[in-house]
């Protein structure tokens, strides 16, 4: 099985160069047995080497810096540990999608701390673990924060009262997406990153994203 520190390394250039870590937003964690994997924090991601990770215990104490002394812990920590904990994750990762941050201002709001972005009828649905292409795949948004950690609370409320989503979006900031490995994580992420950008598209296009596309049956 490949390092995680070193998946850490290659999945965050990887994030960059799609535009999801510009500056030094973002994160991933990775999670191995009873340890888990970090990049460090307020760092340019597509600089980050392996020897640059966290590894932490499954209740979020350090077991091993990175070599840099310099770097410090991820504020995005207690957010990756809640779906470690909520959703027996194997790995977690924060981006800052840019198609995602846009869906958000279009949420529709719950409840005074919840908001929902409702999708269905595309192919790349069915990338969602648990979703086919006539579902609706509901994806939860919080509003943002100033600081990273304060936003763990309504996250772990949102994971619970939407159960099925594999993610939880941030208003103007960006989403949380989990997996039960790093492979089925970040795909979830790419398919909620295009389904996103295609709402998107149809709405500036004037197209309604709610009439259905299910085929109609031939009049007689």
């Amino acid at each position: 099985m490949s390092d995680p520190k070193t998946i850490i390394s290659e999945m965050c250039q990887n994030f960059y160069r799609l535009g999801w870590v510009s500056g030094t937003g973002g994160g991933i964690s990775i999670r191995r047995d009873d340890r888990i994997y970090m990049a460090p924090s307020g760092v340019e991601k597509e600089k980050i080497r392996p020897e640059d990770c966290y590894v932490l215990d499954l209740e979020g104490n350090v077991q091993e810096g990175p070599a840099n002394p310099n770097l410090k812990l991820t504020e995005c920590a207690p957010l990756f540990l809640s779906a470690y904990e909520l959703r027996n994750a194997g790995a977690v990762l924060h981006s800052h999608s840019a198609n995602v941050v846009l869906m958000t201002m279009l949420a529709r709001r719950i409840d005074e701390e919840l908001s929902v972005l409702e999708f269905t009828q595309l192919e790349m649905i069915k990338g969602i673990l648990g979703h086919g292409y006539y579902d609706t795949f509901e994806l939860p948004v919080v509003d943002n924060t100033p600081r990273e950690c304060e936003l763990t609370e309504s996250l772990r409320k949102a994971m619970e009262r939407f159960p099925d989503s594999p993610a939880v979006a941030v208003r103007n900031h960006g989403i949380y997406v989990w997996g039960p490995d790093e492979v089925k994580a970040k795909t979830q992420a790419e398919c909620i990153d295009y389904i996103c950008e295609v709402y998107w598209k149809m709405r500036s296009a004037g197209i309604d994203s709610h009439i259905s596309a299910r085929p109609q049956p031939a009049s007689v």
